[in-house]
């Protein structure tokens, strides 16, 4: 079994979805959780491909989760959410 981080940013009307260790590998979403679950089904359709291919599945490298506020104003502060749901939860605040 693979596990593989999601990054899921906020769009102008939608929300995006991509994982660092699957280039290529992205989804969208009207709402942070129908874009975590579009994701789930791209790293399937992913991975399958690669499978069909013969190519190696990548490990995944990705250790935590980060989300940077105030980059605007030069702060460059991150949070570490222990889960995707709170990080989704904080997306919007």
């Amino acid at each position: 079994m693979h596990r593989f981080l999601i990054i899921i940013e906020k769009a102008n009307e939608n929300y995006s979805a991509y994982s660092p260790d699957l280039p290529g590998c992205i989804a969208t979403g009207i709402t942070p959780e129908e874009t975590e679950q579009n994701m789930y089904i791209a790293i399937e359709m992913h991975l399958e491909g690669l499978k069909e291919d013969r190519l190696p599945i990548p490990k995944p490298n990705a250790a935590t989760i980060s989300a940077m506020d105030d980059v605007n104003h030069n702060r460059n502060m991150s949070k570490t959410f222990d889960t995707i749901e709170s990080l989704i939860e904080n997306l919007d605040a």
